[in-house]
C-alpha cells in the first residue's frame, strides 16, 4: 500500500530562505528543510494496481516549464484556531493549469476528484494548538517576504511513510516538463 501526492520541489536556496525565517513560534512543528514542497494533489492509499496506473496517467500530463515567486505569509484556517502556517504562491496561471491536468489524469486513473479548491502554499508549520502569542505577530513580521521567482522544470509523484518521528518522503516516478515554448509568454506568472 502507497500513501501518495504529486507534488513541485523548492530549489534549494528557496529552502534556505524560508529556513532563516522558520523560528520564533515555540509551539510549531516547523517541517523539516527537505520536506519543503508545493503539493499540487494529495491522493492518499493506493495499492499496487492503483500506483501503476496512477504513475502512468501521470506521464501523459505535457507541460513547459514556468516561473513560480512565493509571495505572503499566513495561516489555515482564519481565526483564533489556526493549524497551518504557510508561505504563499503569486497567481500563476501556468500553475493552475498544471495542476488542473493533473487531476484530470488521477481521474482517468480511477482516483476520485478533490473536492476541496486548489490552494497553492508551501507548509511551513504546524500546531496543535494555536500559538500563545497568537500568529499576528510572526506574520506582521515577515508580511512583506517575497523571494524571486524560480523555474519549475517538473513534478514528481511522491509516497510518504509516516512514522513516530514524521513523515517520510520518498520520490516514485519524475515528470519533466519538456514541452515546447519553454517559458513562453504562457509560462510567466
Amino acid at each position: 500500500m502507497y500513501r501518495l501526492f504529486v507534488a513541485i520541489d523548492l530549489p534549494d536556496d528557496a529552502k534556505e530562505v524560508l529556513r532563516a525565517i522558520c523560528h520564533g513560534l515555540p509551539e510549531a512543528r516547523w517541517v523539516p528543510l527537505d520536506q519543503l514542497h508545493l503539493t499540487l494533489r494529495f491522493i492518499g492509499d493506493a495499492d499496487e494496481h492503483a500506483f501503476a496506473a496512477i504513475k502512468a496517467a501521470l506521464g501523459e500530463v505535457e507541460g513547459a516549464p514556468f516561473h513560480l515567486a512565493l509571495r505572503r505569509i499566513g495561516h489555515f484556517p482564519p481565526g483564533k484556531r489556526m493549524r497551518v502556517l504557510w508561505v504563499g504562491i503569486e497567481a500563476c496561471e501556468a500553475l493552475t493549469k498544471l495542476q488542473q491536468d493533473v487531476e484530470l489524469a488521477l481521474g482517468t486513473a480511477g482516483v476520485p476528484p478533490e473536492e476541496r479548491p486548489f490552494s497553492p502554499h508551501i507548509t511551513l508549520a504546524r500546531f496543535r494548538e494555536p500559538p500563545l502569542g497568537g500568529i499576528a505577530p510572526f506574520e506582521e513580521r515577515h508580511r512583506d517576504f517575497a523571494l524571486p521567482p524560480f523555474t519549475v522544470n517538473a513534478f514528481y509523484l511522491y509516497s510518504s511513510v509516516l512514522s513516530p518521528k514524521g513523515a517520510i518522503h520518498t520520490v516514485e516516478a519524475t515528470y519533466p516538463l519538456t514541452k515546447s515554448g519553454i517559458l513562453s509568454q504562457a509560462g510567466h506568472c
